[in-house]
């Protein structure tokens, strides 16, 4: 399984992709960051992120996309940036019907380091030490994107198995007519529009 994580963010959009599978060994595929201008306008920063996370995908094909789920902050300024990179992230990743995961900082710190408040210094030495390394990656929010993508490797294989077992046992759902089904899989109505046309 390989894995791109992204540690959202829209002056460093921290991105690193692993492969392997729970149990065994993983091995690194590729670590960088997004960076763009803080002085930019927000429209062209989130551009640059779009176009950096397609690049990495183009080139690295991951089969899932792990991304950190955004949690409040004292900073509202900030948490408005890393959200709207995060919308970023799983918008390319589901442009291509990649799965994507959401991993909360305590969840990907508790799954590193088996510890839930561990500090970044810590989830780098790990994530060094669990891929054999030469160095730990920098700046930090490469590091903290390749713990994302070693997380869901290690938590993420067990959930999808689950997830597909449940959804193999529960019978399909009966279709309704003039509906369409979503990407999550919901079933919505479509209403025509005026004219008879319904594009």
């Amino acid at each position: 399984m390989r894995v791109l994580g992204v540690d959202p963010g829209l002056t460093r959009c921290g991105i690193g992709a692993v492969e392997g599978r729970p149990g065994s060994p993983l091995s690194l595929v590729a670590v960088g960051v997004v960076r763009t201008p803080a002085g930019d306008d927000i429209g062209a920063r989130l551009v640059a992120v779009e176009a950096g996370i397609e690049q990495w995908l183009d080139e690295l094909k991951p089969d899932a996309v792990a991304v950190e789920r955004v949690f409040a902050q004292h900073n509202v300024r900030t948490v408005m940036g890393t959200a709207q990179a995060s919308a970023v992230a799983i918008v390319c990743a589901a442009r291509r019907g990649l799965p994507v995961a959401l991993h909360t900082p305590s969840e990907v710190k508790a799954a590193i380091t088996g510890n839930g408040n561990a500090d970044k210094k810590q989830i780098g030495a790990m994530v060094t030490r669990l891929l054999r390394l030469d160095a730990m990656p920098k700046p930090a929010d490469a590091a903290d994107a390749l713990a994302l993508a070693i997380c869901h490797v290690w938590r993420g294989g067990v959930q999808s198995r689950l997830a597909e077992a449940v959804a193999r046992a529960r019978p399909p759902a009966p279709g309704l007519p003039g509906a369409v089904t979503a990407g999550s899989g919901r079933t919505v109505a479509r209403r025509p529009r005026e004219g008879g046309s319904d594009r």
